[in-house]
């Protein structure tokens, strides 16, 4: 079994020390705040948590868990360093890891005179690169020992919420390790075995981006509502109830729809709803911040997806796909006419090809609108694909149509793939 060294024991460090103990894992909690040292080592939990105070006696009395001011003596008996120390904002904003970086100096000058393996994980939340650039090559340093052979580090995001933290110990909607190594992060999940959640091992970028991804969407999440809210009051609505209609809607509201990074939104509906909701508030002399930066974010978006065209530095480009999404003719607020048009204003020569766009077709406000923006739509449309591949030096995955075509033959250089927003980095994956 396992020996865990805790560092950190305020309200994330705690409940995982008890945790590990109540799982049989022989557990040292680690704090230079002696007050908490004492608390721990009297079966007292040092913070105020539901359950946690008769949890921490338990495990004390039964001679699994203690703490220590002691770093050394800390790693010199373990296997494992957890971190769990804090990480405010500075005066400016910006993510605060001094308490963590001298952790994982002591510990590197503690593991130089220790000959066993040895895995330290990070609780703590921290943006991506900072383990890989500042805490990897601190530990390596101090520890004179290479990563990767009988020293790993990891990070193993935490999802507890004050109040409800053992509950979510236990219950947690996933448990993810994020590890240059399966090995090193199979060692990390093997803690969890009594817990039944799906266990994932990632890389270390995305393990400690997830957790300020789910943070800032709870965020937005309760932002939204109480914007919804003020709205509601202001027309007289009910906004408990709205929002609880919104909440029924498990097939788009409340779902993985629209939850994928891909393109800019378009088409009849967004846009406009959008716009008439933050122009009532306007007038109201009301304050919606968040929903009123929904449009200027998605023209972010669309500008960041010209910008990876224009990185490529070819002027012949083929786009698949016109409307907003596949299987309609409607170019409404279609984000691809919008980067058309404002290519063929920077001298591109685009060709489109969208089987489902034909101009004779187009009737009232839709052919208003292209007659608008791409008077000259004829031309760059294409009938036939292989006459788009021809021309396009560069081509544009734009809506699902892209799906159906064969792009095997073309190089990583002459894609770009709007739905993902990224530069293919090889054909396969196009195609996948």
């Amino acid at each position: 079994m396992k020996r865990i060294a805790v560092f950190g024991t305020g309200y994330v460090g705690c409940v995982t020390a008890a945790c590990l103990s109540r799982d049989g894992y022989h557990t040292i909690g680690v704090d230079i705040d002696s007050e908490k040292v004492a608390a721990l080592n009297a079966g007292e939990s040092p913070v105020a948590e539901p359950g946690l105070s008769e949890l921490v006696s338990e495990q004390v009395a039964a001679g699994r868990l203690r703490a220590t001011e002691d770093f050394r003596d800390a790693i010199q008996e373990t296997d494992i360093a957890m971190i769990a120390v804090g990480t405010p904002s500075d005066r400016a904003g910006a993510v605060s890891t001094g308490a963590l970086e001298k952790v994982i100096e002591s510990i590197g000058q503690s593991l130089s005179e220790n000959s066993h393996p040895y895995t330290v994980v990070i609780r703590s939340t921290l943006l991506p690169g900072i383990l890989e650039n500042r805490l990897a090559p601190l530990l390596a340093e101090t520890s004179g020992k290479k990563l990767g052979e009988q020293l790993h580090i990891c990070n193993n995001p935490e999802f507890l919420r004050e109040s409800v933290a053992l509950r979510d110990y236990d219950a947690p909607p996933f448990v993810v390790a994020g590890a240059s190594s399966a090995v090193a992060g199979e060692e990390v999940l093997g803690l969890y075995h009594g817990i039944k959640a799906e266990k994932i091992v990632t890389d270390t970028h995305t393990a400690a981006l997830l957790k300020y991804a789910c943070n800032a969407y709870h965020a937005v999440k309760i932002g939204f509502a109480n914007e919804i809210g003020a709205l509601a009051r202001s027309f007289g609505a009910d906004g408990q109830q709205v929002m609880d209609l919104v909440c029924r809607d498990t097939k788009l509201n409340v779902s993985k729809a629209y939850l994928r990074p891909g393109f800019a939104f378009g088409g009849s509906c967004l846009p406009k709803d959008l716009r008439a909701l933050t122009r009532y508030a306007e007038e109201s002399a009301m304050h919606v911040s968040l929903l009123r930066s929904v449009l200027p974010s998605n023209q972010e978006h669309l500008d960041r997806a010209i910008e990876l065209i224009e990185d490529r530095g070819k002027k012949k480009v083929g786009l698949i796909g016109l409307s907003f999404k596949a299987g309609t003719d409607d170019l409404r607020e279609s984000p691809f006419v919008t980067l058309v048009e404002t290519l063929v204003g920077r001298g591109y020569d685009i060709k489109i090809f969208d089987p489902g766009i034909s101009i004779s077709r187009l009737k009232g406000r839709n052919l208003a609108y292209i007659d608008q923006r791409l008077p000259h739509l004829a031309a760059l449309l294409v009938e036939d694909l292989e006459q788009l591949l021809e021309h396009g030096e560069l081509l544009v995955l734009g809506n699902d149509i892209a799906d159906e075509v064969d792009l095997s033959s073309r190089s990583s250089d002459q894609i770009v793939d709007l739905r993902r927003c990224l530069v293919i980095a090889d054909h396969e994956a196009v195609n996948a």
